[in-house]
């Protein structure tokens, strides 16, 4: 097992009714920006019941961050909260929002002199100070809600780029906030969350017995709870199920001491940057083919992985493995996702300008 260091700061208040304990969490005298997307929060009546909850408070509000939050969008929250001496974040929203606001946390405190898109291309290095945030989270997925990390796009350079800096110092977590979601939004969250684990796990074998029957245990109940919340997006405990897995997945639980990968996430981001496509959705096409290309190198962790999460124990290893990569792609369809590039109208000449990029870049992906 490698060394490692495990700081989880964030304060998760879970369950129904749970905003009702906001006001509690906020510094008494805070000039608080509120952050949002707009749709499901406004449908809900969240985004209403929050301003309720905080009446008689400092408050500001930005709204309209997009899916795959842009630089150009979350400058103009940044103008904002210098401009009002804003000193807390409220993000009300899924992983987009909340990716978003950590931006605006760390470049609303950056040398106006300089671009704030140097946060990105450092991957958070330049970071100094950074506006306080906590959350109230609708859409799991991402598990900003319990990390430091933040993904951005820049629409005029067509770059989608993550960095590390700020943990939420609380984040409410109530399954009935995602009754209104649209069901790609839910699917889309699923595979996130099921890839996030993978990226975790599908390396090598033998590191740690403890993280692996981990990871194992959320990818199993992904693919128990996934057809349920399918038939029924209603259905409270199948919700909240869905919201701890999406939390567990990426807040460092189970990267203790293992070796990770991220080559999935890194070709997707370049997928989201190109072309716009929803994050989850690239991820489920990238993945089961990153298994096949990779069969070798990743063999013992793709056999591991296919007998304890989808039972594949019978046949040579060459049958198992095309099975359990089969058996991946098949539950990304049955989430009603594409898993082929040409589904999403992508072809040859996006694939040449990522390998361009990622040979410009230097970059090396995976473990």
């Amino acid at each position: 097992m490698n060394n490692f260091t495990l700081h989880t700061p964030t304060k998760i208040l879970f369950g129904k009714g749970q905003v009702a304990q906001l006001r509690e969490q906020l510094p008494r005298d805070a000039r608080i920006l509120i952050t949002y997307g707009g749709g499901s929060v406004v449908r809900s009546g969240l985004l209403a019941q929050i301003r309720s909850e905080l009446a008689g408070m400092t408050l500001f509000e930005f709204g309209g961050i997009e899916p795959n939050p842009t630089y150009e969008t979350l400058m103009g929250a940044v103008e904002l909260a210098r401009a009002e001496r804003v000193d807390f974040l409220l993000a009300v929203g899924g992983g987009s929002v909340l990716d978003g606001t950590k931006f605006i946390a760390a470049a609303a405190h950056y040398d106006p002199a300089r671009d704030p898109w140097h946060i990105l291309e450092t991957v958070g290095g330049e970071v100094g100070s950074a506006i306080p945030l906590g959350t109230v989270l609708t859409l799991p997925a991402t598990g900003s809600e319990m990390n430091a990390g933040a993904v951005i796009s820049n629409l005029a350079t067509q770059e989608k780029f993550a960095f590390h800096h700020s943990f939420p110092q609380f984040s409410i977590l109530d399954p009935e906030a995602t009754f209104s979601l649209p069901p790609f939004q839910v699917a889309c969250g699923i595979a996130d969350t099921f890839v996030h684990v993978m990226e975790q796990y599908l390396t090598v074998t033998g590191v740690s017995p403890l993280m692996d029957r981990w990871a194992e245990g959320i990818l199993q109940t992904l693919i128990e709870i996934a057809p349920k919340i399918r038939a029924n997006q209603h259905d409270y405990d199948q919700m909240a199920n869905f919201m701890l897995c999406a939390t567990m997945g990426l807040n460092g639980f189970i990267a203790m001491g293992v070796p990770q990968d991220w080559a999935t996430h890194m070709i997707g981001h370049e997928l989201t940057a190109l072309h716009g496509v929803t994050h989850g959705q690239t991820l489920v096409v990238v993945l089961p083919a990153l298994m096949s290309v990779m069969r070798e190198q990743k063999k013992g962790k793709i056999l591991q992985y296919g007998e304890r999460v989808f039972g594949i124990r019978e046949g040579s290893e060459d049958e198992r493995i095309d099975r359990t990569i089969r058996a991946t792609e098949e539950f990304f369809r049955s989430l009603g996702l594409a898993t082929r590039l040409h589904e999403l109208q992508i072809g040859q000449d996006t694939i040449d300008e990522i390998v361009r990029r990622f040979n410009e870049r230097g970059s090396r992906l995976g473990e």
